[in-house]
């Protein structure tokens, strides 16, 4: 009896020696590498080489969760190789631009590379973001001794009772949805108003997850002293919003695709723009979402997602640019809610379709009627450029 009561644990500990050795080789072997890069190639183009090694080794793990079954372990180890991607490419393009400089000799070699190893391989954010830059790492420890920031325990607190209340609206909106569920069965007449309310809340709802994630983030990271703005002019609660992937408010309350596109994982869209937009002259939106998709895994959902926001956020500065300047000021506010409205409504299928992965979220948006949202507006944007050709 001993020994067959031993057989789960003995399979509990194997899986989760498993996932170590899965993630250590992940992690030691991107950050091996790059090191490596550092001493031996010309700084001048040490970016171009970081990019495709990173993006290879991480492509090869997203393709082997394809390929095998898939478990949370192998999902969670890559989204860590997916956040170390981020920190080798900006450090990469940081040493290229020479906006740092290493130099490593022979004497010096432990001194210079320390300080890289660290930043790269820093828990506080491999554990879920957001990105900071290396010279505001190095700034931070250099930084420690002599001034070092206030206590963060109070800004802590604070956050993590937003999270409490983010949570606490999760759990309403489930229950709202549950609600709308048992509506629609009773009242087909206005099933389809019912099945957009409701898809609209699963979208909420996946989005207030990670909201939450991004908070907890941030505590963990205020709590080790990152993400502190000593020259900030705010009180003591913005000066530590340094490191912030977006706010759940400030978010949601976005009035067309691309404010959302600007709020929506803040570091990770600012580290897109420069990694990726501001280099292309041509495409650089194209170019840009394509990348994510890449970045993300190349499941179909991805596909769909990504490609929907690229080409929402081009419809979103065709019609603004057109019609926002021709209308009333009592014009201008229904716009602007109408134009909410509609935002929310494609953030929707977005979240659904890349969170789904598959064609199941894809069909849940086809029964609902509420993937016609980003069908109409890319229908308006070609409208919209036919009549500018006309005009010309």
């Amino acid at each position: 009896d001993d020994e067959f009561k031993q057989v789960p644990f003995m399979q509990v500990t194997s899986g989760g020696q498993k996932s170590f050795l899965q993630k250590t080789l992940q992690l030691f072997t991107s950050t091996l590498a790059f090191v490596l890069l550092v001493c031996c190639v010309d700084h001048s183009c040490i970016h171009t080489w970081a990019f495709v090694m990173q993006m290879l080794w991480q492509t090869f793990w997203h393709l082997l969760i394809h390929n095998i079954s898939f478990t949370f372990r192998l999902f969670l180890a890559v989204s860590t190789l997916m956040l170390l991607t981020q920190r080798i490419t900006s450090v990469s393009l940081d040493l290229q631009e020479k906006r740092v400089v290493l130099t490593p000799s022979k004497r010096q070699t432990c001194v210079t590379l320390l300080p890289l190893i660290n930043y790269i391989l820093n828990f506080t954010t491999l554990l879920g973001g957001p990105l900071d830059s290396y010279g505001q790492f190095i700034t931070l420890m250099e930084g420690i001794n002599l001034t070092s920031p206030p206590s963060p325990l109070g800004v802590v607190f604070l956050k993590l009772m937003q999270v409490l209340i983010l949570v606490f609206i999760l759990l309403k909106i489930l229950i709202f949805s549950l609600v709308l569920i048992s509506f629609s069965y009773s009242f087909s007449c206005v099933c389809l108003l019912y099945g957009i309310l409701s898809t609209w809340c699963l979208g909420l709802v996946l989005r207030i997850q990670y909201y939450s994630h991004w908070k907890i983030s941030e505590c963990l990271n205020n709590a080790a002293g990152f993400g502190f703005w000593e020259d900030s002019s705010g009180d003591y609660f913005s000066k530590w919003s340094g490191l912030s992937d977006g706010d759940f408010w400030t978010t949601e309350a976005s009035i067309c695709m691309s404010q959302f596109a600007r709020r929506w994982n803040a570091t990770t869209a600012s580290w897109l723009r420069r990694l990726v937009y501001a280099r292309h002259k041509h495409f650089p939106l194209l170019m840009c979402f394509g990348f994510s998709l890449w970045w993300h895994g190349l499941h179909l959902g991805h596909f769909v997602g990504f490609f929907t926001w690229a080409a929402t956020v081009k419809a979103d500065h065709h019609i603004h640019r057109n019609l926002f300047p021709n209308i009333t000021p009592t014009q201008r506010k229904i716009y602007t809610f109408v134009n909410w409205i509609n935002t929310q409504m494609i953030v929707t299928c977005i979240v659904i379709a890349v969170e789904f992965r598959n064609s199941s979220g894809l069909r849940l948006l086809s029964k609902t009627y509420i993937g016609l949202f980003p069908r109409v507006n890319i229908i308006l944007h070609f409208i919209v450029l036919n009549l500018n050709s006309l005009e010309q």
